[in-house]
């Protein structure tokens, strides 16, 4: 499996891209702080979408059920195995780790040649 770190100004793209291709693929949310421990915040729901808002600076992942925002995220690690995108790690100002697992490998299109 490769991580790969992504530049914050590619986000909003990143996220657009993956959100057209999510619909009813299954994600957990793992939270992993030192103050809190790990905590699973969703357990294998239906993923509605992604999106990065850089006015507000915020991630919003939006699951059946339950809205997870994640507020002034600074770094965002995406591992891809063979199969496709496995997860994203999203580490916020406070250095909370908020990780979304896919159950299913998710095949990412290429981004967009026309800027």
């Amino acid at each position: 499996m490769a991580t790969r770190k992504l530049d914050k100004k590619e986000w909003r793209s990143f996220f657009d891209r993956f959100s057209t291709t999510l619909e009813g693929k299954q994600a957990e949310i793992e939270v992993v702080s030192l103050r809190l421990g790990d905590q699973v915040q969703a357990h294998w729901l239906p993923l509605l979408g992604i999106a990065y808002d850089p006015h507000d600076d915020i991630v919003e992942v939006a699951l059946e059920g339950l809205d997870h925002l994640i507020p002034k995220p600074r770094e965002l690690y995406v591992e891809e195995g063979s199969g496709g995108l496995v997860a994203l790690e999203i580490v916020d100002s406070d250095d909370v780790k908020q990780i979304i697992k896919l159950r299913d490998p998710l095949t990412l299109p290429a981004p967009s040649q026309a800027r």
